[in-house]
């Protein structure tokens, strides 16, 4: 009876943390989406609306580190519970918003509830699925999660159709759900080490400069690469990370594990996320000017073009997390970063008189590469560390990821903003620039070019990271360890 109960309950632990997904990626394509409508409605600057992007993945790459450590601490439920009731909380005040500055700050408090579920979601499905299942579980998540992508932009259009806020609004009664279901169903199963202490130094430390580093990459393009605040950003952030790397280092008890970097498939799998990340970030944000821009398309169809990414993602992640069970993730990872460079490298042809089948049947291929590499590849870094190690192994995946997109699309922005006006830029973000006024098309066409090539390079030297984990690795489960191909 009791192997039953527990047989059922990864299940209903699965359930949540799929829930949590879906909610955060409907809110993310929903909202993109919705920008142009928020930003006509509120009078919002350009600057406001990349905020109100860029806070959300700023915030959550700084803070799940951290939060992925307390949760080694205190456990993961009630930090998970605590994001799903926050994010809804948030999300109706996102909608409740009257000026742009306003939305900016609803939009930081949702990124620290997200933060909290985004730091747990993975280690508490690792924590109740045995190692032969793991990368079943982690593919059906990531199935959902392309759901989502698949259904987002179309939701946004019906959504703010309506009004804008409702793109908000929609999230309280999914949040609730989802608040209540996590409270009811997930429960504390793996017994947490006694006498831990959390490291506030080095967590001040990481948090000032990492943020410094990030606001840096993300605002140098539009501000000027040699402007003072941005100079001193990097390098006084550059120098908190050397302080911290070295306090990290001779602590006993560090809020980032450095010793998880030290171990080969480790190092290899967290490496090639943030090559991805860097690689594909700023693939669906350039491709979004190049269909508004240049094809004209309104926002709504340019979201849905984006769509066939995301469904074939869906279709692939959980055939190759089931894969990765069976086979091992060394070669899958490898392999679907390769396809994934295909599929840049097709992009890289792109011209304005590119059919719109073509431009979807690359745009498909690199779905399929994403599907094939982050199932995989969670499911190595996962099944690689101990129990109560897990929270911060997952909180260190996702900072990685959301480090890459984050300089992936400053480096995508600076490519491609010199052929743009301000005027023109500020419209593309506001939805009133469609057509190629204020672009010079070709210079536009050559900054793709060069963004797309260098995400084909980063893709191929992310295949070959992958491929360097080794063939073999010791997975420790909470009680015991075996010997795992990956």
């Amino acid at each position: 009876m009791l192997a039953r109960t527990k047989e059922n309950y990864k299940w209903y632990a699965l359930s949540c943390t799929t829930l949590g997904a879906l909610l955060s990626v409907l809110n993310s394509n929903t909202l993109l989406i919705a920008l142009p409508a928020i930003a006509r409605s509120l009078h919002a600057s350009m600057e406001t609306i990349i905020w109100t992007l860029m806070i959300y993945m700023l915030a959550v790459t700084v803070l799940v580190p951290a939060i992925g450590r307390v949760a080694d601490i205190i456990g993961r439920k009630k930090l998970y519970v605590s994001g799903f009731a926050l994010f809804t909380l948030a999300s109706l005040l996102c909608g409740l918003v009257q000026t742009g500055g306003q939305l900016v700050a609803a939009r930081f408090i949702q990124a620290v509830g997200g933060s909290l579920m985004l730091a747990n979601s993975t280690a508490i499905v690792t924590d109740v699925f045995p190692r032969q299942q793991l990368g079943r579980a982690l593919g059906i998540n990531s199935m959902v999660i392309g759901a989502g992508a698949v259904i987002g932009p179309i939701l946004g259009g019906i959504l703010t159709a309506w009004h804008w806020r409702w793109v908000f609004f929609f999230n309280v009664p999914l949040g609730i759900i989802g608040t209540i279901w996590a409270a009811i169903q997930l429960r504390e199963i793996i017994e947490l080490p006694k006498g831990q202490r959390f490291d506030w130094l080095g967590t001040t430390i990481f948090t000032i400069g990492f943020t410094l580093i990030l606001l840096a990459l993300t605002f140098g393009d539009m501000v000027g690469w040699h402007t003072t605040w941005i100079v001193a950003s990097l390098v006084l952030g550059s120098l908190l990370m050397v302080l911290f790397i070295y306090i990290e280092n001779r602590v006993d008890q560090p809020m980032l594990d450095l010793s998880l970097f030290r171990r080969r498939l480790l190092a290899a799998a967290y490496t090639s996320n943030l090559l991805n990340g860097i690689a594909r970030g700023a693939v669906t944000f350039l491709l979004i000017f190049f269909f508004q821009g240049i094809w004209g398309i309104d926002p709504l169809w340019a979201g849905i073009l984006l769509t066939p990414f995301a469904l074939a993602m869906m279709i692939v992640a959980p055939v190759s997390g089931i894969l990765s069970d069976r086979y091992g993730s060394r070669e899958l990872s490898s392999l679907g970063l390769a396809v994934s460079a295909i599929g840049l490298y097709g992009l890289t042809r792109l011209q304005v008189n590119t059919s719109m089948a073509v431009v979807i049947t690359w745009m498909v291929v690199m779905g399929l590469g994403s599907g094939f590499f982050f199932s995989p590849n969670t499911n190595a870094i996962m099944g690689a560390v101990s129990a109560e190690r897990r929270g911060i192994a997952a909180g260190t995946r996702t900072m990685m990821n959301n480090a890459g997109m984050v300089i992936s699309i400053a480096l995508g922005l600076a490519m491609t903003a010199a052929s743009m006006t301000p005027a023109a830029m500020q419209g593309l973000f506001a939805g009133t620039q469609v057509g190629s006024q204020g672009i010079v098309i070709q210079e536009f066409i050559n900054g793709l070019h060069r963004a797309f090539w260098l995400s084909f390079i980063i893709s191929i030297v992310a295949a070959i990271v992958a491929l360097m984990r080794g063939h073999h690795e010791v997975y420790c489960r909470g009680i015991g360890s075996g010997s795992n191909k990956a």
